[in-house]
């Protein structure tokens, strides 16, 4: 009689074993190097943000002097270019007054020979005054041939040292770059935790040389715990994403812990060699999940304890009401 009561206090609902998991967070180094400490030990409750391990950085505060010299050397160099662009533009404005110059001065030699060609006509200038003259003009045509010349040297020059700017300035950004990927390693060095949780394990001790991304210690994040369990196809089938769940665990059988339904897989377990009938297809199994909510194990975190087993209850029925053994789960 007690059996078929309490078997009818279930009709609507399912059951399965399982344990009590959660999210493990693995804390690697992001660079290569020794590691120097572990500040934390195993079982030990961490908060988001702390530190749990660091990294030596004697190789890379070398490397930050290394860095902050190449970038007062590249400021440096930013402003040696700026004086070169200024002494070039004086240049020009020498060299642009010395083509004005030369300019008069053939305008005078021109108006001269000119004088002078006129008179040689009427006999009162001497051949040789006129050859003089004519000299004049054609030295004065030279001397403004090669200051304009000059002026285009220098304007040459002022466009290479305003380009010499733009490379040192690239280098000053390239060396604040070197700077600031070595202050990111820096703070890479101090392993923090990325939420809060428990250390479950301790990988890497002081001392030992850790790899790139290899791994220093793992933490379990407490505000995702859930039970896994398993139920068969038609059971499975009839279970829906955010099913209301309850877990009793066998190290505390009074409480009744409340949970959702958060995974159904979708690929069956213990699947038989061929599935041909109806009887086999009965065989297989389906993983499902039952989310424990956050602000339960927020109230109730140093608690939290996982890999104890006991047994998820989920209801297929939405209409069916939870046994009284069921009916009473912890409040968050």
């Amino acid at each position: 009689m007690e059996e078929r009561q309490a078997a009818q206090s279930m009709a609507g609902f399912a059951s399965g074993n399982g344990r009590i998991e959660a999210v493990e967070i693995d804390i690697a180094a992001r660079t290569p190097g020794r590691l120097r400490d572990v500040t934390v030990r195993e079982g030990q409750f961490v908060e988001a943000g702390q530190i749990v391990a660091t990294m030596d950085i004697e190789q890379l505060s070398a490397q930050k002097r290394e860095a902050s010299a190449q970038l007062s050397r590249a400021r440096i160099g930013v402003e040696t270019v700026r004086v070169l662009v200024t002494q070039r533009e004086a240049e020009r404005d020498a060299t642009q007054a010395a083509v004005s110059q030369a300019e008069v001065q053939l305008q005078s030699a021109e108006r001269r020979f000119s004088r002078s060609t006129q008179l040689s006509r009427s006999g009162s200038v001497s051949e040789q005054t006129l050859d003089d003259d004519r000299a004049r003009v054609d030295g004065a045509r030279a001397a403004l041939g090669a200051a304009k010349a000059n002026l285009a040297a220098a304007k040459s020059g002022i466009s290479a040292a305003e380009a010499q700017v733009v490379d040192a300035r690239a280098a000053v950004e390239a060396a604040e770059a070197t700077l600031a990927r070595v202050d990111a390693d820096v703070r890479d060095s101090e392993l923090k935790a990325s939420r809060s949780g428990r250390v479950q394990y301790i990988i890497s001790r002081p001392g030992e040389v850790v790899a790139a991304g290899g791994r220093v210690l793992t933490l379990l994040d407490l505000g995702d715990v859930y039970m896994t369990f398993f139920l068969p196809t038609a059971e499975a089938g009839r279970t829906a994403i955010g099913s209301e769940a309850r877990i009793v665990l066998d190290a505390a059988p009074q409480y009744v812990i409340p949970a959702r339904i958060s995974f159904v897989s979708d690929v069956a377990q213990f699947t038989p060699k061929t599935v041909e009938t109806e009887e086999e297809r009965e065989k297989l199994m389906f993983r499902l999940r039952a989310q424990v909510p956050e602000e339960l194990l927020r109230k109730y975190i140093t608690q939290v304890k996982t890999g104890l087993p006991g047994r998820a209850y989920v209801k297929l029925d939405p209409d069916a009401q939870w046994p009284a053994p069921l009916s009473q789960p912890v409040s968050p």
